[in-house]
């Protein structure tokens, strides 16, 4: 097959970190020509959806780890699977892409389905489910706001479109600052704010559990650094071996359906205790330190469920 990836520029990554790179790796291990581009590079031009992509061969343990050829004009219908994987922010630059990927419907199989992911971003998505879900409000309005966080004292405060732990912040029951962030944040932008009432289980870790077309096939746990809060590893968050609880497939239970129904055909859930948090459609990661903890190619799923619907 002839894949082509929407991604970052592949030559920044950590090819020993990297889910998408883990992806192209297992699909030229298979036999597939890989292509990326970037968002920037995708067109829409009477009528075809295009991108000017470039070859690339993965070769990791390597310099370079990655070689590009140069760049080609793909006709995005010709390809057999188009892979949306920028990171976040999911601002309209983002949105955009996912209407263009849209146009591909019938022809080409998108993953994760942008219909789907521009409609289930990831701190909305679990407003679906209240009742795996800790306390949770989405407010622009200062008043609300204050209102939660006199009702619960320790709440967590973070943009409601972010990523990576970008811009996320704790007010302890002791903290005065919700105005001057509430003041910071409407000075950026026109969104409004996520407020999760605190979970003390967080200093223990945070669960990523990754899905598989609606079904968990492993988790590792994410502990923040010392005097650190987010456990997401881009602020430093180590990662652990862990196993799923009882707890954990509950909760993958009650979302899988809606996850396979939507084409979200590679997922990354953050639980933290025994609650759902965030279910991450856009750009999840998780693969590689989970392969490595537990031993099983978890690359090797998502490409046996995106070929079987192929």
């Amino acid at each position: 097959m002839t894949i082509a990836f929407q991604m970052d520029p592949i030559e920044t990554v950590d090819p020993n970190a990297d889910s998408t790179y883990r992806l192209a790796e297992e699909a030229q291990a298979r036999g597939h020509k890989i292509y990326v581009y970037g968002p920037e590079q995708l067109t829409f031009d009477r009528g075809t959806v295009r991108a000017m992509a470039r070859p690339a061969e993965i070769r990791r343990g390597e310099t370079p780890f990655v070689v590009l050829g140069q760049p080609e004009d793909l006709d995005l219908a010709e390809v057999d699977v188009v892979w949306l994987r920028q990171d976040p922010p999911f601002d309209m630059g983002y949105i955009t892409t996912t209407h263009m990927l849209d146009l591909l419907d019938g022809r080409t199989l998108v993953v994760n389905k942008p219909f789907w992911v521009r409609n289930y971003p990831e701190k909305l998505l679990v407003l679906r489910f209240p009742e795996l879900t800790p306390p949770t409000m989405i407010a622009r309005d200062l008043a609300r706001l204050k209102a939660f966080k006199a009702e619960h004292g320790d709440i967590i405060l973070k943009p409601l479109y972010g990523n990576g732990g970008a811009g996320v912040f704790r007010l302890d029951p002791n903290d005065r600052n919700l105005s001057s962030l509430h003041e910071l944040f409407c000075g950026i932008n026109r969104e409004p704010l996520i407020a999760q009432a605190y979970l003390p289980a967080v200093a223990k870790g945070d669960k990523r559990v990754i899905l598989v077309d609606g079904e968990p096939v492993g988790a590792i746990n994410r502990v923040p650094s010392e005097g650190e809060t987010r456990s997401n590893m881009h602020v430093g968050g180590r990662p652990e071996k862990v196993e799923l609880t009882e707890r954990d497939r509950e909760i993958c239970a009650a979302i899988g359906p809606t996850l396979r129904e939507a084409g979200q055909v590679f997922v990354g859930i953050d639980v933290i205790g025994d609650w759902l948090t965030e279910i991450n459609v856009t750009s999840p990661t998780g693969i590689q330190e989970l392969e490595r903890f537990d031993g099983i190619n978890v690359a090797e799923k998502i490409w046996q469920a995106i070929e079987a619907k192929l």
